[in-house]
């Protein structure tokens, strides 16, 4: 059917009539509302987030200003540091210890360690015994940047002998003391483990550095390090322990041990031929302090028992290294190791006998006791 030119102006006019482009500038138009009215809402909520931030930066600027320290609080932390070396609460003796460390030529580690000790529970006070004559230990140093939780005493003495740590100092008042050498840092689990062990044996040293005399064919003794032992060679129940130089120790070093204050003066009070070959070699007074105790056990007791317990330690080290005064220790010395087997032969000669006994009793945080049987060596 063919449309005429009539038609086509009726489909026009019937266009215009509907008014379509009317009706899409009416959807644009309420769509635009809608999108200015949600920004408008989020506009609002923008705004409120910013208003409540401010306000809390506020509030806590507020707060810490409370918390600053002010001239009254100043004055407080001036009298602490006055009274930190004169007046302060003392733990219970009966559960509590003395740390007694000597030292010589190594202020920069000593600092170190004594930072390190304050943190140990139960410790009552710090005895450093100053072995530099002449230099004076520091004292104010350690004062002027107090207060702090454990004091320190600061023993200078007139000549550096080696067995000037052996001393009864009257600042112990404790009946546990821990001695420690100026070069090795004992962690704080490990000195608290070892405290709690040397309650239940308190008549003898328990420590983490044990060493043995060793016989020989000759009948002449040396001194030897001690080698846990191989399961191969033995097993940790052999009752044969005095005939045996494996695996066994009969000392332990009071470097880094416990022990009870009497036997300080038990050490004082040995004859006079001891102390002279301490004070010749420099070197000995742990092993002369371990004669005296096993002595002193098997006339109490009338038994022969070992000197001393050992506890493996976790986590000991050795600083030595990064003393800036660059010394080293004696034990460095060519001669060391053959003075101290000349001091096992020249202390029987004292004593008459050779009152140290072997025991190879290992207690660990990690199995309580136990027997040395692993195979390394400390």
């Amino acid at each position: 059917m063919s449309r005429t030119p009539n038609h086509y102006k009726k489909l026009s006019a019937h266009a215009r009539a509907s008014k379509l482009p009317s009706g899409v500038l009416t959807y644009n138009g309420n769509a635009m509302r809608i999108l200015w009215c949600c920004c408008r809402s989020l506009g609002r909520v923008r705004t409120h987030f910013i208003i409540s931030s401010i306000v809390l930066l506020l509030l806590a600027g507020v707060s810490l200003t409370f918390l600053l320290p002010n001239n009254e609080d100043g004055n407080i932390l001036q009298q602490l540091r006055r009274r930190s070396n004169t007046s302060f609460t003392l733990p219970d003796p009966e559960d509590s210890f003395t740390i007694i460390m000597q030292t010589y030529n190594r202020t920069d580690i000593l600092l170190r360690l004594l930072n390190h000790y304050q943190a140990v529970p139960h410790l009552q006070c710090i005895i450093i015994v100053w072995n530099n004559p002449g230099e004076p230990p520091p004292r104010k140093l350690w004062d002027a940047l107090g207060p702090h939780p454990v004091p320190v005493f600061f023993k200078e003495q007139s000549v550096n002998r080696m067995r000037n740590r052996l001393q009864p100092h009257p600042e112990i008042k404790t009946d546990a003391v821990l001695m420690l050498d100026d070069d090795t840092l004992v962690s704080v689990p490990d000195i608290s483990f070892a405290f709690s062990v040397w309650k239940q044996f308190p008549d003898q040293i328990v420590g983490f550095v044990p060493r043995k005399h060793v016989t020989t064919a000759s009948g002449v003794y040396s001194y030897g390090s001690f080698e846990l032992q191989d399961p191969d060679k033995g097993g940790g129940d052999r009752r044969d322990w005095e005939n045996s130089c494996i695996s066994n120790y009969s000392m332990i070093l009071v470097g880094a041990a416990f022990f009870h204050r009497r036997f300080l003066k038990l050490f004082q009070d040995q004859p006079g031929e001891v102390h002279t070959l301490v004070d010749e070699t420099q070197n000995c007074d742990d092993i002369a302090m371990n004669f005296a105790v096993a002595h002193q056990l098997s006339l109490v007791s009338g038994l022969k028992r070992p000197s001393g317990v050992f506890v493996k330690p976790v986590d000991m080290r050795n600083l030595e290294k990064e003393a800036s005064s660059g010394y080293v220790g004696m034990w460095h010395r060519a001669e060391h190791m053959l003075q101290r087997s000349y001091c096992l032969n020249k202390l029987t000669q004292i004593y008459g006998e050779m009152p140290l006994r072997y025991s190879n009793i290992m207690i660990s945080q990690f199995g309580f006791p136990s027997y040395a049987n692993h195979k390394s060596r400390i």
